[in-house]
């Protein structure tokens, strides 16, 4: 470690600066679906799913700066971790798989069903997500689709097109398709060391024009197939494709979203992007841009075997999530991540559809909302949401209930409770583990 502190909010990565200072990039605003949308999933599945292991941090214990990526605590980083000589994660694979087996001979292993996949989407959707993500390839190289740019596919390796599953079954299931595509990091086709700092994860990616038309061409083929609505880079873009040239990602994002109702993120590492991520942060205000929330359900992306279950999200606390991230302005893009053969495990397809269940009440109040007058409210077309959970009925978000249910005509106030009765305003909230509402009609 230098001791240099690294910038890792994404907007403000945008070198380099010659380049940028002769390129443009097209005018964009944010589509009404997408501020709309309010909740997506993220889907992310790969190789990391064989192993579907990371390290857990034992309770209590905090890992070291200068350890985080020895210790990773991101299944989907596998592939990186499992090279780092003395980790956790290369002395389990070695005791697992045997001596001799790498992490891309497990690509053989990876055996998602497309009834399986194709159930998870429309899981998701009946569950309420408006966009659905899946990881088309992560930075392992991978790539879940029919590609003529590498024969390290699912598809080569004799497997499903798993994009084109998720695809028809989004549409199918009347929501958007975003895409996620790991930008500048692809281990498959590099020879760095591994990643081990907050410095190495911007500084050993390849910025040659050879592979920026490598990742160019597979961009531009996920375009022109699957027509997403969404596309989610990672980790940045290599530098020799950041120019005016006409395969540059300047030229493809200018033509994909001329051509499609769509908007893109802020991973890019160039001075345009549609709206803001944010990973696994709390964000206590709205943000000057339209902005999305994303994380796992518990410390992981990729499925996580060994997961603590202190560390898992509950039904409630994603709902609870879900209007944290709404009433600050934002989307909240929710992570699933399924086993190999492309089914949840019973813990994340519980939390699933108990989020579900609570949108099947809250959903009108939440997707197409607007942050409201107080904590946690919420407004939409013909009312304002008052939300209040357990436990706090005297904090910010309960005093702002009492307070509008008293200034309300009480013949527009209601309490709304989880299983979608209505009880009236002068009454305590009901109580519930997951978010009530103190709904007031205009």
């Amino acid at each position: 470690m230098t001791g240099e502190i690294v910038d890792n909010t994404y907007e403000h990565r945008t070198g380099p600066a010659d380049l940028a200072a002769r390129t443009t990039y097209p005018a964009h605003e944010v589509p009404q679906w997408f501020t709309e949308a309010k909740l997506g999933f993220f889907i992310h599945l790969g190789i990391y799913s064989v192993p579907g292991w990371a390290y857990r941090r034992a309770e209590g214990r905090t890992t070291p700066p200068e350890l985080a990526y020895d210790y990773h605590e991101y299944a989907e980083w596998y592939a990186n971790t499992v090279r780092i000589a003395g980790s956790p994660c290369a002395t389990w694979h070695e005791e697992t798989f045997g001596v001799g087996t790498s992490y891309e001979d497990l690509a053989f292993r990876f055996a998602p069903s497309p009834e399986n996949v194709a159930n998870l989407v429309a899981t998701l959707v009946a569950a309420g997500g408006r966009y659905i993500v899946p990881t088309t390839k992560h930075h392992d190289g991978f790539c879940l689709w029919d590609t003529a740019t590498t024969p390290f596919s699912s598809v080569s390796r004799g497997g499903l097109d798993v994009i084109s599953v998720v695809a028809d079954a989004t549409r199918a299931a009347g929501a958007r398709l975003g895409l996620y595509f790991s930008g500048a990091l692809d281990w498959h086709v590099s020879h760095f060391p591994p990643i081990r700092s907050d410095e190495d994860l911007f500084a050993f990616r390849r910025n040659d024009e050879a592979f920026a038309r490598y990742a160019a061409g597979q961009l531009s083929e996920l375009i022109d197939r699957f027509h997403p609505d969404l596309l989610w880079n990672d980790i940045d873009w290599p530098d020799a494709g950041k120019g005016p040239q006409d395969w540059g990602l300047s030229a493809i994002l200018t033509r994909y979203l001329a051509e499609h109702e769509a908007t893109i993120n802020d991973r890019w590492g160039i001075p345009f992007h549609g709206y803001l991520t944010r990973e696994y942060t709390k964000v206590d205000k709205p943000l000057p841009e339209m902005w999305e929330s994303t994380r796992g359900l518990n410390r992981s992306f990729g499925y996580n075997r060994n997961d603590n279950p202190a560390d898992r999200l509950s039904g409630a606390e994603a709902a609870w999530l879900l209007v944290d991230v709404a009433s600050h302005g934002g989307n909240l893009l929710l992570n699933v991540g399924p086993r190999a053969d492309g089914s949840l495990d019973p813990y994340q397809a519980r939390v699933v559809a108990e989020l579900g269940e609570w949108m099947g009440t809250y959903g009108r109040y939440i997707y197409a909302s607007t942050p409201g007058p107080a904590p946690f409210s919420l407004l939409t077309a013909g009312a304002t949401a008052y939300f209040v959970r357990e436990g706090d009925p005297a904090g910010p978000a309960g005093a702002a209930a009492r307070r509008a249910a008293s200034a309300a005509d009480l013949s527009r106030a209601f309490w709304l409770a989880p299983d979608g009765s209505r009880i009236p305003a002068s009454c305590p909230a009901p109580a519930s583990s997951f978010p009530v509402a103190l709904i007031v009609e205009r």
